[in-house]
């Protein structure tokens, strides 16, 4: 829906273009973004797997339930999304079973590669072929995965997929204030800060702010 490694690396999404909230991402508004995306509904159609030395990233299904449940409902994964609301099983069961119907997003679950452990999911949504844009996020299942270069990884390889094979010309993302980590592994991944949403969450009383970055096509992307 996130974000050494967060739980989410960005903030959530509102949902599908198809109207059917992701009970991962519908937690709380986005708020950046164009406010309405032309979207093809096939643009993912042939969504890949793909492989890393330490990930690898499969289309999302319904074979992660159990696990997509656990990570869900970790404290600290709903503190780095500003996540309220509570998890609803049968709404997870139903997103997950839908995802391999919509083609106009990209939902990948993040296992390890060694022995297909679930660390999380990756997300490209928001998809505006006019622009050639998308937004990113990427969400770790705990701090029992953070701190071991899987969100590097994950999104060096969401990248590389969206600006190289799809032909993508720019993909965001935005990342709350108290994840200071998230920022830098972006950078290291090519993206660059681009603004500052003031006060665009509160949080146990708190105001926080949202920092927007991104990467273009025509951006040097560091070497792995």
């Amino acid at each position: 829906m996130f974000p050494p490694i967060t739980a989410t690396f960005g903030r959530p999404v509102a949902g599908s273009a198809y109207g059917m909230r992701s009970p991962l991402l519908d937690w709380s508004q986005p708020s950046s973004g164009s406010a309405s995306f032309v979207t093809a509904s096939d643009v993912f159609r042939d969504q890949p797997v793909l492989t890393g030395k330490l990930v690898r990233l499969e289309p999302l299904t319904p074979a992660v339930l159990e696990d997509y449940l656990t990570a869900l409902a970790e404290p600290e994964v709903h503190r780095l999304t500003g996540a309220r609301a509570t998890v609803d099983r049968p709404k997870v069961e139903a997103w997950l079973a839908t995802r391999g119907e919509h083609y106009d997003r990209a939902d990948w679950a993040v296992v390890r590669a060694e022995d297909g452990t679930f660390l999380g999911e990756a997300v490209l949504i928001q998809v505006d072929l006019d622009n050639e844009s998308a937004n990113y996020r990427v969400r770790l299942a705990g701090p029992h995965v953070f701190g071991q270069g899987h969100g590097t990884e994950i999104t060096r390889l969401v990248v590389d997929y969206a600006l190289g094979t799809c032909g993508l010309h720019r993909v965001s993302l935005g990342v709350y204030d108290f994840n200071p980590r998230a920022p830098r592994v972006y950078e290291k991944c090519g993206f660059r800060r681009e603004g500052c949403l003031r006060h665009a969450l509160r949080w146990e009383g708190q105001w926080h702010d949202e920092l927007l970055m991104a990467i273009l096509s025509s951006d040097p992307r560091p070497a792995s």
